[in-house]
């Protein structure tokens, strides 16, 4: 199921500024990612539809063009769900990994376009990557 679409941002307190005063969505979470940037999620408080801010301090520099970070799809069997869609054409970004109660692997599309897929709780096994670290 399709979750949110997180998005790159160079000044992660102006983004927020622009989508919350601009056109109202609310701050719904935040956080650090293993591997040294910022999230924000913000959620339009009629649809629910969420956005995820991504800050990287420079790691890659950020270019005209990268907006678009990911998109965000739970699912139930992370593994099988990887390996269907590496049959479709996918490539495997980072690895399988856990990250507090939940398991997570990033893949591209054919195209490129980046895709996190996430999977509460799931089995307790060894995180196979460490997302950057």
């Amino acid at each position: 199921m399709l979750e949110y679409t997180g998005i790159r941002v160079r000044d992660l307190d102006r983004a927020r500024r622009f989508y919350c005063e601009g056109l109202g969505l609310r701050t719904h979470s935040s956080g650090r990612m293993t591997a040294g940037g910022r999230w924000e999620t913000l959620e339009d408080p009629v649809s629910k539809a969420q956005l995820e801010l991504n800050f990287y301090p420079d790691n890659p520099p950020y270019r005209e063009g990268d907006e678009l970070d990911h998109l965000g799809f739970r699912v139930e069997g992370l593994e099988a769900t990887v390996a269907r869609l590496v049959e479709l054409g996918a490539r495997v970004r980072i690895p399988a990994f856990r990250e507090k109660d939940e398991r997570l692997a990033f893949l591209s599309d054919p195209d490129g376009v980046w895709i996190e897929l996430y999977e509460k709780g799931g089995e307790e096994q060894p995180p196979t990557s460490r997302g950057g670290e």
